[in-house]
């Protein structure tokens, strides 16, 4: 497993490459946090464009980093999932908390768009 950091202003970019199992859930959890207060970030995107294999333990990873984000007002956003990858996450419910996009641009354009609704209120 390989994950590559990108940020565009307070949104972090996390595109993981690989399995997501056992055995990297735990480096990329503290990886992905580690880089969110490294860049002062408050919003996160997962992107599984090159996302091969997910077990539990990848669902682990997203629904705590929604649980942490949400705690500090942050927002998170799944994007590029294969269909194995969205069906694996459709079928645990992670999608009826955490919103997907086809892409990290499309998910950081609605990120974006939220905050403008929410300032403009």
């Amino acid at each position: 497993m390989e994950v590559i950091f990108r940020v565009s202003e307070d949104i972090l970019i996390a595109s993981i490459k690989g399995e997501v199992d056992h055995h990297s859930a735990a480096p990329l959890r503290q990886s992905i946090d580690r880089s969110m207060k490294a860049f002062g970030c408050k919003d996160l995107i997962l992107d599984f464009t090159s996302v091969e294999f997910m077990d539990s333990s990848g669902i682990g990873v997203a629904l705590g980093r929604y649980k942490k984000l949400s705690k500090s007002g942050g927002q998170i956003y799944i994007s590029g999932c294969s269909s194995y990858i969205e069906k694996v996450l459709d079928m645990a419910g992670v999608f009826s908390i955490i919103p997907k996009a086809d892409s990290f641009e499309s998910a950081v354009e609605l990120m974006r768009g939220q905050e403008q609704m929410c300032m403009e209120v």
